[in-house]
């Protein structure tokens, strides 16, 4: 989820500590926490920094990613587990939420993969963190628009979800109210239903829990919200950031890509191992000190895409980073605006379509500060089933430019 000011993003070098000692050194000298006394800091004293507190205080000291994980996803108050922070009433807004174009095309993009593949009998649909769920009803929008081409093929959707309060969300603007939902806590899928396209749609706290198989997995700002250890190794960079979870989740997408078929579509902010110090915090659509009220704000750091690549561990192909506007600019987003405007008389409508293209476009704004990724067996991209064959396989749509077939 792209994390940016509604008025636009600034980058400036982020406020947080090199290491885990200047956590500590902050978490301890909130003065009204020691002295039970309240002073002007004590919009700062939040459940999770007293959970905090006393976690140092009766283990010791904690790294940077273990701080990152417990305030964005402990179970008791956690910010992802208990908050809608999506939105412009929320502390950031999303692709999906600007535009219904960006899902749709997205879905040309899964179908144009499905094609490009044999037009396997079984599709699974599987995203990581689905936010509100607005990116796969765009996306699902777009399968029955097009239910002539998907009419043999068994579409079921998996969403990995780790906080009840986007799940219920997720559940009102997927599924068909008419069909209730059926709840397991205690079982690996924890909610499972129906859309109201007539799609089978499944719930799981982790990528683990999802059933192997032929599958199209999509990550739409996921991997940035990962815990990142913060590192001043003696290389070309004098400040690393590394996530163990994300290389951990590709392993297993390359795994399972590898064995079963399918792809991955990763779209994110982030750098080819180029940046540094990007650890930082939103509130309210504003740059937010990370160490400042832990609990109330999202902490966010960019991914880095060249250690995705080096995660596969040469199991799948690996396809970008490309930038948004080039992806979008292939997928046709230029054709699709037309067509909507040429559709559209009501002038909100028209004036808010143009608006969202230039957030999702513009290169000051989304279109080069988000990247696309894509993972995909090697048989993809190879030639042909001999050394003989003169077949080239279909250009990957978005990488470059969307043929059909």
């Amino acid at each position: 989820m792209e994390r940016r000011p509604l008025g636009g993003r600034s980058w400036p070098p982020s406020r947080c500590p090199a290491d885990a000692d200047e956590i500590i050194s902050f978490l301890w000298k909130v003065k009204h926490f020691s002295s039970g006394k309240e002073s002007a800091e004590s919009s700062t004293l939040t459940p999770m920094l007293r959970h905090l507190t006393y976690k140092i205080k009766s283990t010791g000291p904690i790294t940077v990613a273990e701080y990152m994980k417990e305030v964005l996803t402990n179970p008791a108050k956690g910010y992802y587990v208990h908050h809608d922070m999506i939105g412009e009433r929320g502390d950031f807004i999303t692709s999906p939420e600007i535009s219904q174009i960006f899902g749709e095309l997205l879905g040309i993009w899964y179908i144009s993969e499905w094609m490009a593949t044999g037009k396997n009998s079984t599709f699974q649909l599987v995203e990581l963190g689905p936010g509100r769920g607005t990116l796969t009803g765009d996306i699902l929008r777009v399968f029955s628009q097009l239910g002539s081409v998907l009419k043999n093929c068994d579409i079921s959707v998996h969403l990995v979800e780790v906080s009840q309060k986007l799940s219920e969300i997720q559940a009102l603007t997927l599924t068909d109210e008419t069909v209730a939902l059926e709840h397991d806590a205690e079982s690996s899928v924890y909610m499972k239903g129906i859309t109201k396209s007539g799609i089978p749609i499944f719930w799981y706290r982790s990528l683990q829990d999802v059933p192997q198989g032929y599958s199209f997995y999509l990550a739409h700002e996921f991997f940035d919200a990962l815990p990142v250890h913060k590192l001043q190794p003696k290389e070309t960079r004098n400040h690393v950031e590394v996530c163990p979870e994300a290389g951990v989740i590709i392993q297993i997408l390359s795994e399972r890509l590898e064995e079963k078929g399918g792809a991955a579509l990763i779209a994110d902010y982030g750098h080819d191992g180029t940046k540094m110090d990007t650890f930082r915090g939103f509130c309210g659509h504003k740059l937010h000190d990370v160490l400042i009220a832990p609990g109330t704000a999202d902490l966010t750091a960019d991914v880095d895409f060249s250690y995705l690549r080096r995660m596969t561990q040469g199991k799948v192909a690996s396809l970008g980073p490309i930038q948004q506007h080039n992806f979008l600019k292939n997928m046709g987003i230029d054709v699709r605006l037309k067509v909507l405007l040429d559709n559209s008389r009501d002038a909100t409508t028209r004036q808010q379509l143009i608006h969202g293209y230039d957030m999702l476009m513009n290169p000051k704004k989304m279109g080069e500060r988000f990247n696309f990724f894509a993972l995909l067996p090697h048989h993809r991209l190879s030639s042909g089933d001999t050394p003989q064959s003169k077949s080239l396989p279909p250009p990957v749509a978005g990488f470059g430019e969307l043929i059909w077939k």
